[in-house]
């Protein structure tokens, strides 16, 4: 198979690439690397079957040209972590709404499936723990910053939904839970690598709030073995599906486990939101997924437990101090 992958430079996208390539694939790129890294590709470079673009989703006789030569799409180009939503707003809705509207359009030239990456920042402030697929999503104002994430995510959702009812395009749609790993890194506000790469320097743990605030954190090579398997499943086309772990644990917890896994002394100091983000900044208290709908179609099911990966995230950021 001949496989796309948009944002294949990204934390999520070269795993997947490498996931295709190891299955016997062909596999090209796009990515303008503004959020991904030439890093997270450098050991695909010389490979035979792997081919990559520098350049942006919006290039359309580029992008064009890229999805007349593959079988199937996935989307994950998109502006990602909460520091660079609340910063560059103007820059997130651009980027996840006119991105995708171009890969849509182009992939519906040809009828290529197309995967969708979208987020567990849809359900926004809802209280319906677990999110289940079909549950209500509750937005925040409009006035505040990080709001604009979730909705352009939503519209992305919607349009993706849409060219599957209207135009019988087969699409997909995931909502990822906080998936982490090796490659990941903190520069824009991810957690787990954030808080790992301050216990491994000494510095403070940094945690946002009260740190009574639970997430659920999932290893990237469960998330992207169950892309892989949405992709080649008929019955998930026109589906929207949760993935990641159902382990929930609250972020001050997560601060201490790091500190026992590094044998680190830093201490944990707690960070209001305003100072971190913006006035006003909204959190959720929980965020956690049901993960029902995904393990009936496919047999998912979270391999990796939080241990697991934050040993094999400290191993990967330990060899690069």
């Amino acid at each position: 198979m001949r496989v796309l992958i948009t944002g294949g430079a990204g934390f999520i996208g070269s795993h997947l690439c490498d996931a295709y390539l190891e299955r016997g694939d062909e596999v090209h790129i796009i990515d303008d690397l503004s959020t991904g890294s030439i890093d997270n590709i450098q050991h695909l470079k010389k490979h035979p079957r792997f081919h990559y673009t520098i350049d942006t989703v919006q290039n359309w006789p580029v992008l064009a040209e890229l999805v007349d030569t593959c079988d199937v799409i996935f989307h994950m180009a998109a502006a990602v972590g909460v520091k660079l939503i609340v910063e560059s707003p103007v820059r997130t809705i651009e980027t996840n709404v006119r991105g995708t509207e171009i890969v849509l359009a182009a992939a519906n030239k040809k009828k290529k499936k197309v995967l969708v990456a979208s987020t567990s920042e849809v359900y926004g402030l809802s209280a319906e723990v677990p999110f289940r697929e079909d549950g209500n999503l509750v937005m925040g104002a409009t006035t505040k910053g990080r709001w604009s994430y979730a909705c352009s995510k939503a519209i992305d959702e919607f349009l993706a939904l849409a060219y599957w009812r209207e135009k019988k395009l087969p699409t997909i749609v995931v909502r990822l839970f906080n998936t982490v790993g090796p490659r990941q890194t903190g520069q824009y506000g991810m957690v787990i690598p954030t808080l790992v790469k301050q216990a491994i320097a000494g510095k403070p743990l940094t945690v946002y709030g009260d740190g009574k605030q639970t997430r659920c954190f999932g290893y990237v090579g469960d998330v992207v073995g169950a892309l892989v398997k949405l992709v080649d499943h008929h019955d998930a086309v026109g589906q929207v599906f949760n993935i990641g772990s159902n382990q929930e644990i609250s972020i001050g917890q997560l601060a201490e486990r790091i500190k026992e896994l590094t044998q680190s002394e830093s201490e944990i100091v707690h960070i209001p939101y305003t100072e971190a983000y913006e006035e006003g900044f909204e959190d959720m208290p929980r965020r956690v997924p049901d993960i029902t709908k995904i393990g009936n179609l496919i047999g998912y099911k979270p391999q990796t437990d939080l241990d697991g990966i934050l040993r094999q995230v400290i191993a990967y950021h330990s060899e690069r101090i």
